[in-house]
């Protein structure tokens, strides 16, 4: 397993780091776009679709995606797009949190299909207008939903359960806890001091994403990042939801030793749609 996992990672790597630091933005959105794809056919496996059915879904994710760039919306902002998916995912999140998996399983199949397409197709926008703005705003978004799991699982294997005994969401992970919640939050405010300082120090061409979240002062900035750490979790637990509704433990196994794609880019979900909102709010 664990040779299984570095080799994935290593092909991965070696597929996504050069796309990611070309000068032209098109070949990292064209792989987000191949990825989004994959992760439509792996929702609609998750929500009870079968051969052909979830093959068409990944289609169709995928030409909706290709219709948006072709439409130039990877070089047009939308304010009141973002501001909306933001909301909707903050109401997501309550609703995760209190509902549990039994009433996930209780909406009607098309609508939890339309629900999860309609994510995956945002969050490739998100990806791809990220990159579009620059490489170092798009990895620093990337680093805060990386930062925040590490600093959670760390918290959670240290403190899980110490100062508070209720489990964050039981029913749907019952392995986080409130402590690793709050590690991730002190992890990301760490990292969003050291990315700015790097900023100031380096001047990149383009800010990263903490930088432009400095403009408006430093409480601004502690409470977006507190506010994405937490949105991260929202994400996490969403798509473990799902996934024990399903009944399987992973999305798929098209990243052998690694599950699925929804497995990887769950937190993403909601991260990269906030971060394009508060960056053209």
């Amino acid at each position: 397993m664990l040779k299984q996992r570095v080799i994935t990672a290593v092909v991965l790597l070696l597929v996504l780091l050069p796309a990611l630091f070309f000068h032209d933005p098109a070949p990292f959105s064209f792989l987000a776009l191949l990825f989004m794809a994959a992760a439509a056919w792996e929702w609609a496996r998750l929500n009870g679709y079968r051969l052909p059915a979830s093959y068409l879904v990944g289609a169709v994710c995928g030409l909706i995606c290709a219709g948006l760039w072709w439409a130039g919306w990877l070089t047009s902002t939308q304010p009141r797009l973002w501001l909306l998916t933001g909301a909707a995912w903050v109401l997501l999140g309550s609703w995760v949190l209190r509902a549990g998996v039994p009433a996930w399983g209780q909406l009607h199949r098309g609508f939890r299909l339309g629900l999860g397409l309609l994510a995956l197709v945002l969050t490739w926008l998100a990806v791809a207008q990220a990159r579009q703005i620059g490489t170092n705003f798009l990895l620093s978004v990337f680093a805060l939903v990386w930062v925040a799991d590490i600093g959670a699982y760390f918290a959670g294997r240290t403190w899980g359960g110490r100062l508070v005994s209720r489990k964050l969401a039981a029913s749907i992970s019952p392995g986080k806890s409130w402590e690793g919640v709050w590690g991730g939050m002190v992890a990301v405010l760490l990292l969003a001091w050291t990315w700015t300082r790097f900023d100031l120090w380096a001047q990149p061409a383009v800010p990263s994403f903490y930088s432009h979240l400095a403009e408006r002062g430093v409480p601004f900035v502690v409470i977006a990042c507190l506010f994405m750490a937490a949105m991260s979790v929202v994400g996490d637990l969403f798509e473990s939801l799902v996934k024990r509704s399903a009944g399987v433990k992973d999305s798929s196994s098209l990243l052998p030793g690694h599950g699925g794609v929804l497995d990887r880019v769950d937190a993403l979900l909601p991260s990269l749609p906030l971060a394009m909102m508060l960056y053209t709010f």
